[in-house]
């Protein structure tokens, strides 16, 4: 026997359960029967077992992150309330400037029709629905400052995607919600108390003894213009379509009331104004009203065209206005909030009205987002008051 049959032989064995490496030491002859029956056995095993570990850790690094799926609302192809469909979306992590906010409340607005039936074109088809929402962040992207995971924070406006259980925002978009004002009052208040605040403040800035018209004076946004007009000193009319409507209509400030089902509108503004006409109409109906509301200014009055709730308005002929020197716009609410000061400046004075008690938020209506369709029907047949909120 030579010097090689004395010499210790290591043999590695791997662990079947586990991808820890073990060692057993065998000292005996490397011709000797029992370390031939150890190499067949074990040998084939432990190669065989080392090439399936090696194969299932590519795998494993290769394979993505497991997805965030979440319950959203889609939209495939346009048309009415039918459209939107429940489904499953993945969410991402955010990037850069970005953060993931888990809704709380949605607001709905009548945005979401016309993006729906294609009156406003969305980015891409299928998409997601909804430019407001209320919820708490979830994540922030890398290198992130000024938010955090548990701030409870709004939006309104781009982008577009809010009618999702989560969804991604970048985060010079997203604003912090006070304590005192409850997810669901933000969510139904932020982009209409935004557009009160730019129509009556940058628009047309009303001042004490203005005459205002407001159309859908019961509705979202004309129950924050009348409250708002009103504190700041003006005299307020409203047009609305129920008995009902017209008592809110009271409440929140209107001085006069009209149902436009019952009376005519433009004969009742003279009557009030004696002949006078209205500095500025704040008009969200279209094309039932547009024609009639340029008969309610006075001279050098303005007329503030800001939706088209019974459609886009006919068109109108430049000598139309010159008939009283009037001014025309159509105002985007987008366009007054550019940079991140002026939309904390707009949003600054939407919650401090609140907080003041100048404006009172009416949520008079709450959907389960998985019922968006059912809220879209009844908004458009003018069934809902106030705001209206979607719960994921």
């Amino acid at each position: 026997m030579g010097l090689l049959s004395f010499l210790p032989t290591r043999i590695r064995f791997q662990n079947p359960w586990s991808t820890q490496l073990l060692s057993a030491s065998y000292h005996c002859t490397p011709n000797s029967r029992h370390f031939s029956q150890i190499l067949s056995k074990s040998l084939p095993f432990t190669l065989r077992t080392q090439k399936s570990v090696v194969r299932a850790l590519a795998t494993e690094s290769a394979s993505p992150p497991p997805a965030n799926m979440v319950k959203a609302i889609r939209v495939h192809e346009l048309g009415g309330p039918e459209v939107l469909k429940w489904e499953d979306v993945e969410v991402g992590e955010p990037k850069e400037g970005e953060v993931r906010v888990k809704n709380k409340a949605i607001g709905l607005n009548f945005i979401d029709v016309y993006f729906r039936k294609g009156v406003y074109k969305a980015p891409t088809v299928p998409y997601t629905p909804g430019v407001e929402a209320c919820g708490v962040v979830t994540a922030v992207g890398p290198g992130l400052t000024g938010r955090q995971v548990g701030d409870l924070v709004a939006y309104a406006g781009q982008p577009m995607g809010s009618y999702a259980e989560e969804q991604i925002l970048p985060a010079d978009r997203v604003v912090p919600v006070p304590p005192s004002i409850d997810p669901t009052v933000a969510a139904s208040l932020l982009l209409k108390g935004m557009t009160a605040q730019f129509l009556l403040r940058s628009c047309f800035k009303v001042e004490p003894g203005h005459t205002v018209l407001v159309h859908a004076a019961a509705g979202g946004v004309g129950s924050l213009l009348c409250q708002w007009a009103n504190a700041l000193g003006a005299t307020v009319i409203g047009t609305v379509s129920t008995k009902e409507k017209a008592a809110q209509a009271k409440e929140d400030g209107c001085h006069h009331v009209i149902i436009y089902k019952e009376d005519d509108f433009v004969a009742r503004v003279k009557e009030i104004t004696s002949d006078n006409g209205v500095e500025v109409v704040y008009d969200s109906v279209g094309k039932d009203t547009f024609e009639g509301s340029l008969a309610c200014l006075k001279t050098r009055g303005y007329m503030v065209s800001f939706g088209q709730s019974s459609g886009a308005p006919d068109p109108v002929p430049l000598s139309a206005l010159a008939v009283k020197s009037l001014f025309l716009t159509r105002p985007s609410l987008f366009y007054y909030a550019v940079t991140r000061d002026e939309l904390l400046g707009m949003v600054g004075e939407v919650f401090g009205n609140v907080q003041s008690g100048v404006l009172r938020v009416r949520v008079n209506h709450t959907y389960p987002l998985s019922e968006a369709a059912r809220a879209h029907e009844d908004l458009e047949n003018r069934k809902t008051s106030g705001s209206v909120v979607l719960i994921p």
